[in-house]
């Protein structure tokens, strides 16, 4: 098998739990529904985005974990 999609395989499932645990987190976050709604929205775009750039989806779900971690969620007034 090429080696590109060896790392490719190895990636996959990293970039899947990754998600799995992104999408936890926005549920259980304290924020008005609308907002939640709209990080679940941002999360099923990368999730898309994987199924075609995988590597670029993996950067997006980082930034936007990043984000969770630094308490910048959109919408939510402070």
């Amino acid at each position: 098998m090429h080696e590109l999609a060896l790392d490719l395989l190895d990636v996959q499932p990293a970039v899947a739990a990754q998600l799995k645990q992104a999408h936890a987190r926005v549920r259980a976050l304290q924020v008005p529904e609308g907002v939640r709604m709209a990080l679940t929205r941002n999360l099923l775009v990368i999730t898309a985005a994987a199924k075609h750039d995988l590597a670029g989806a993996a950067r997006r779900l980082e930034r936007f974990t990043a984000d969770l971690d630094a308490g910048r969620i959109p919408g939510e007034e402070r």
